[in-house]
């Protein structure tokens, strides 16, 4: 039997370049995707490009609009509105405890179906300040899983895979390039709109990655 990996995909980039990585890595694709009634749903809608074009077989699209009713975050409540500076501290796009449900989720997934691995493309370097993209909660929540689950009580750990969390955007896209990743199936914009605005702190990060990696970011731009 092959191997199977579950990836966390939201459609953007830093998760589209785990799937290639999973690939490269011999895994069969195993794609969950978090619909939380976030403003950017637009990124769901591209996931399933992503999806497609990789091939899979299965991709599980699951709802979670719970975390909009509880709000908390510039993506989640539409009075709050998306920063186009820098913030210090946590920034207002934060959505509590979201990296925490979601590996919770996929690691349920990939017991069902006999995964070992979850991917999830969290990094420690170019990010936004999140608490939930640390290396240190990546590890006490790998060890929960397999505390909390038949897999990881029978001797079949689930490991919480995270390819890009010590690489820079750079890096991250550089990778992502060597492997043919489709960076023009992607979305990185907070506000969700056809073109990106330009100016958020996903799109400014993402912007500053493929010029320091020379390269031309393939998706469309307001500014």
């Amino acid at each position: 039997m092959n191997k199977k990996a579950v990836i966390v995909l939201s459609g953007g980039l830093d998760s589209t370049t785990c799937m290639g990585i999973a690939k490269a890595e011999g895994y069969d694709l195993y794609p969950i995707t978090f619909h939380y009634g976030q403003r950017h749903n637009r990124e769901v809608e591209q996931a399933v490009e992503v999806g497609k074009y990789y091939g899979v077989a299965d991709h599980r699209i699951v709802d979670l609009n719970f975390l909009k009713d509880i709000g908390g975050s510039a993506l989640t409540d539409e009075k709050v509105e998306v920063p186009t500076e820098a913030e210090e501290g946590i920034p207002v796009t934060y959505v509590p405890a979201r990296n925490m449900i979601f590996l919770s989720l996929a690691s349920a997934y990939a017991e069902v179906i006999g995964a070992t691995a979850v991917y999830t493309g969290v990094s420690a370097v170019d990010y936004s300040g999140y608490p939930d993209c640390r290396p240190e909660f990546i590890q006490s929540m790998e060890e929960t899983i397999n505390l909390a689950t038949k897999a990881g009580v029978t001797g079949k750990n689930i490991s919480v895979e995270t390819p890009l969390i010590s690489l820079s955007k750079k890096e991250t896209i550089e990778k992502g390039l060597s492997l043919e990743v489709p960076y023009d199936l992607t979305t990185s914009c907070y506000n969700g709109k056809e073109a990106a605005c330009g100016q958020c702190d996903s799109c400014v990060l993402r912007l500053k990655g493929f010029k320091e990696a020379g390269a031309a970011d393939p998706i469309t731009y307001e500014i």
